[in-house]
């Protein structure tokens, strides 16, 4: 006969089971329901951003549309019934059972392991050990524990077959007959309760939900700039509207012979994931942007990037660290194309770029503007032909490591300076945007607010030189739209434009690029590339 206190003890652990069993089965219910109450949520970029040895059957069935549809039901309704069994603790076992099944496939598609963890958004730093291992582990023991060992519809059902079965045939079975007893019917009864808590909290957060989009709806009120709680609306893979065309920048290697350097005609920028934001007078946002941007954010902009056509990136050398890391760690493809920056020192730029192995080099934009201005006060008092020859020598040795060789500028007099002393890069990094945004209609010339100083000189010049083109700050540090400078950037003679994104914007702009390059089919400047 059980002591008072081991009764206890057994209560105890029945109920802390159980509460467990439920939680997990909320988690399930709720993801279920919200991936069927939103209509445009699909498996198919998590799928197509799998990684580790099993990446090739998940990518395969990112690639295949009725694959994507059938597991796209199969998450759905396995998680509501998984949940709904582990709620009510109705057929727990194979509740349980189910559930350790897609936890499994959930694991294996982004396991925490060094290396590895990227891809989508996580809420913590994991080693091997992450909440869907966790959950797995702790359903794998109601595979195995006997109902009678937790409250449920499992533990009502199999008490009341067991009085049952007692009975003499004839009798009939009642509650206080058998021993059944109403608390402990209560008890079996819990899921009535936790499904009530788990609807009102559902209605409340839909309620919520629609007070936003009714917020934002309000006559006259703008999402975009209002005082409001903006709900984005976030592109996947699927809406992606065709494959980025690509082009060559012709240049030698290592062994003097000719070789194509392919690039994407819409490149990725590295100004907002290395916190270079171009605020303005809004001081806190480079650090805001360099909080958003950890390297696993980084890694995942990279990655899907590059899944939507997009194959290099330009930024500065001190984002080498975390490229390599991509290129080595995880295996990527994107070329990295090093703009030389530091300290305005091109000579200790491109030792550190070639250091790094990065797949192209140029002469930073602002390093050229300084270096070939007459009236800039340089502070080793060097001449304005001492630079321009530090300038050409720095092409050289770029040439000599077999790297592509470029030269950038924010004034098209330095495009010019260089063109007039006879340095002739393989690609050109230039400005190019319009002046129809309201921070340029200003008197000064110059307030962190324009990059290019004469737009119509830019497309004037750029359209004599036969070199390749680089267009940057198309949308003057985000003051222009992408529709508008990804169009006058193209229009008007780019070859490539490189544009600086976040993670939730890629999808969208590779598709304005996609309608931009449509509309620029006819144009003055040939491509060049």
């Amino acid at each position: 006969m059980k002591t008072r206190a081991e009764s206890g003890a057994d209560r105890l652990i029945t109920w802390l089971l159980t509460l467990v069993r439920i939680v997990i089965g909320w988690h399930f219910l709720y993801e279920g329901i919200a991936k069927l109450m939103s209509p445009d949520w699909s498996s198919a970029p998590y799928l197509a951003g799998s990684r580790w040895i099993f990446a090739p059957l998940f990518n395969a069935m990112a690639e295949s549309p009725a694959m994507v549809g059938f597991i796209d039901q199969m998450n759905i309704w396995g998680m509501i019934l998984v949940g709904l069994g582990l709620i009510t603790g109705l057929l727990t076992r194979w509740a349980s059972l189910g559930g350790v099944v897609m936890l499994l496939f959930y694991f294996v598609a982004y396991p925490p392991v060094p290396g590895y963890m990227f891809g989508v958004p996580v809420e913590g730093s994991y080693l091997w050990v992450n909440r869907n291992l966790i959950e797995l582990f702790a359903l794998s023991v109601f595979i195995f524990i006997s109902p009678s060992l937790q409250y449920g519809l499992d533990r009502l059902i199999r008490r009341w077959r067991e009085e049952k079965a007692r009975v003499p045939v004839g009798e009939t079975v009642s509650g206080r007959e058998t021993g059944m007893g109403r608390r402990e019917v209560l008890r079996d009864l819990i899921s009535i309760p936790a499904l009530g808590a788990f609807a009102y909290a559902l209605y409340r957060k839909k309620k919520w939900d629609s007070f936003e989009e009714r917020l934002l709806a309000i006559d006259g009120m703008d999402a975009n700039s209002g005082a409001t709680l903006l709900k984005f609306n976030y592109s996947t893979l699927k809406d992606l509207k065709g494959e980025v065309p690509k082009g060559f920048i012709q240049y030698r290697d290592k062994n003097g012979s000719p070789a194509d350097f392919e690039l994407s005609r819409l490149l990725m920028g590295g100004n907002l994931i290395g916190g270079w934001a171009h605020a303005r007078d809004l001081i806190y946002v480079s650090k805001l942007v360099k909080t958003y941007h950890t390297d696993e954010k980084v890694l995942q902009t990279l990655a899907l990037g590059e899944k939507c056509g997009m194959n290099a990136i330009i930024s500065n050398p001190q984002m080498g660290r975390v490229f390599q890391k991509y290129r080595h760690e995880f295996k990527g493809k994107i070329k990295f194309i090093s703009d030389c920056g530091t300290n305005l020192d091109f000579q200790a730029g491109i030792r550190m770029s070639l250091a790094a192995d990065w797949d192209a080099l140029y002469c930073q934009g602002e390093i050229t503007d300084r270096f070939t201005n007459p009236e800039w006060d340089d502070p080793k008092k060097r001449t304005v032909e001492e630079r321009m020859e530090l300038i050409k020598k720095g092409i050289d040795e770029i040439r000599a490591n077999g790297k592509p060789a470029g030269i950038g500028a924010h004034r098209i007099e330095a495009i010019k300076a260089c063109v007039d002393y006879g340095i002739k890069p393989d690609f050109w990094v230039k400005t190019c945007h319009n002046y129809n945004y309201w921070s340029a209609q200003t008197n000064q010339e110059w307030n962190d607010n324009k990059f290019d100083f004469d737009p119509e000189e830019t497309v004037r010049y750029m359209g004599t030189l036969p070199e390749p083109w680089i267009a940057f700050k198309v949308l003057a540090a985000g003051a222009i739209r992408p529709e508008d400078g990804l169009n006058y950037a193209f229009k008007n003679g780019a070859d490539f434009v490189c544009l600086g994104m976040y993670d939730f914007q890629i999808v969208e702009d590779v598709n304005i690029a996609l309608e931009a390059l449509e509309n620029s089919k006819v144009r003055e400047r040939p491509w060049m590339a």
